[in-house]
C-alpha cells in the first residue's frame, strides 16, 4: 500500500518518544479495556500441541511455525496464531463468571503475511475473551460491547494528543455499524478493501459486521474460520452474523485501517454449521471441539486488537515497522530510510 506523499517525510514525534509513547498507549488502553469489559489479565502461551485444535488456522491457508521440542520429539508443536481457541478453553478451566473475562498480550509468528507498511511477520494483540450467557448472543450485545472497546481507544487518543499536542484527535464521537452485505450492495465494483476504504472515508471509524458468511452472488468479504466467530447465525432482518471488525480511517495512508476482529463465538450448532461450510467436519475428533460439542465450554465473545496497530494509528506513523521489533528485507528499510521512516 502506497504511503501518502504529502505525509512521507512528516514525524510529529522522534523514536525516544515513540518509545515512551507506545508504553502510555499500551498501559492506558489495556487499563481502560479492562474496565470497561471487567476482564482480568492472565498469562498465555506462545506454542501450543497440533493435535489439540486449540492453534487457529485464520484464513485456513496460513502456514503456523512448527518445531521440535527435544524432550518431546513425537509431538507436534506450533507457535500460535491467535488465542481464540485457547481463551475459551481457559474460561472454563478458571470458572469465570458470566459477564467477566480475560485479557493477555498474545505474541504470534505469521510467515505468510504479506510483509509491508500494515503487516509484519510478527504480530502483537491484546487478546480478549469473555463469558457471555445464551441469551446475550445476539447483535445488540455485540454493539454494545463494540462501543466499550471504542470508547476506550477514544479515551485512549486523548491521552495520547494531552501528551503529544501536536497529535489532534481525529476518531468521530461515535462508531457506526455497518453489515458487509450492505457494503458490497452499496459499492459492487469494489474490491472489500476497496469498500472498506470508502466507508472508512465517510464515517471515520465502523464495525463491519458479517465477516466470514457467504454474501449475494456467493463471495465472501473476507476468510474467517469456521471454529471460533460465529459468522452464520441469523442476525436480524436478512443478516447473518454476530462477529465483525473495527475499521477506522486512517489519515496518514490514506485508506481504511483495521485495529481489531471480534465477535460472538460459535455454540454448538453454529460450529457443525460452519464446519460443514468449510468441508471440515472431520475437526469435531479433536480436543477443542470435542469439548464444545459435549457442552464443557462456556459461551463466550472475544476478540484481537491489535498493539502495533493502535500505536501505529495513534501515533500517526507511517509503517508499522516504526512501533514493533521485526525483521525486514533489507531493501526496504533503505527504501523507507530514504523518505525519513526509521524501522525499529
Amino acid at each position: 500500500m502506497e504511503i501518502a506523499q504529502k505525509e512521507r517525510t512528516s514525524q510529529l514525534i522522534d523514536q525516544l518518544e515513540t518509545e515512551k509513547a507506545i508504553d502510555l498507549i499500551k498501559t492506558t488502553f489495556s487499563g481502560l479495556l479492562s474496565q470497561q469489559l471487567q476482564l482480568l489479565r492472565v498469562v498465555a502461551p506462545l506454542i501450543v500441541a497440533e493435535d489439540t485444535g486449540i492453534n487457529d488456522d485464520l484464513n485456513g491457508i496460513e502456514r503456523p511455525v512448527s518445531l521440535i521440542i527435544r524432550d518431546m520429539p513425537s509431538q507436534k508443536i506450533s507457535v500460535v496464531q491467535s488465542l481464540a481457541k485457547w481463551k475459551r478453553y481457559r474460561l472454563a478451566q478458571l470458572g469465570i463468571n458470566p459477564g467477566e473475562g480475560i485479557i493477555t498480550d498474545m505474541k504470534a509468528l505469521r510467515p505468510d503475511e504479506d510483509m509491508g507498511p500494515l503487516h509484519s511477520v510478527f504480530v502483537d494483540q491484546w487478546d480478549w475473551e469473555k463469558v457471555i450467557t445464551r441469551e446475550q448472543r445476539n447483535l445488540h450485545y455485540l454493539k454494545d460491547t463494540v462501543k466499550r472497546i471504542y470508547k476506550a481507544l477514544r479515551d485512549t487518543e486523548k491521552a495520547v494528543s494531552a501528551k503529544y499536542p501536536d497529535i489532534e484527535p481525529i476518531l468521530p464521537e461515535e462508531i457506526k455499524f455497518i453489515h458487509s452485505e450492505d457494503l458490497l450492495l452499496r459499492y459492487p465494483e469494489l474490491t472489500p478493501r476497496q469498500r472498506e476504504t470508502e466507508a472508512a472515508r465517510e464515517y471515520g471509524a465502523f464495525f463491519l459486521t458479517g465477516i466470514g458468511g457467504e454474501l449475494p452472488g456467493g463471495s465472501i468479504h473476507d476468510g474467517r474460520a469456521p471454529d471460533y466467530d460465529d459468522w452464520s447465525t441469523p442476525a436480524g432482518h436478512q443478516y447473518k452474523g454476530l462477529n465483525g471488525d473495527i475499521i477506522v480511517w486512517n489519515p496518514i495512508i490514506q485508506s481504511a485501517f483495521e485495529l481489531s476482529s471480534m465477535g460472538i463465538r460459535v455454540d454448538e450448532s453454529a460450529l457443525l454449521r460452519q464446519l460443514e461450510k468449510r468441508n471440515c467436519l472431520d475437526r469435531k475428533e479433536l480436543l477443542f471441539h470435542r469439548l464444545l460439542l459435549s457442552g464443557k465450554l462456556p459461551q463466550t465473545m472475544g476478540g484481537g486488537i491489535g498493539q502495533s496497530r493502535v500505536c501505529m494509528f495513534l501515533l500517526r506513523k507511517h509503517h508499522v515497522g516504526e512501533v514493533q521489533a521485526s525483521v525486514w528485507p533489507e531493501a526496504m528499510r533503505e527504501n523507507l530510510k530514504d523518505d525519513g521512516i526509521e524501522l525499529i
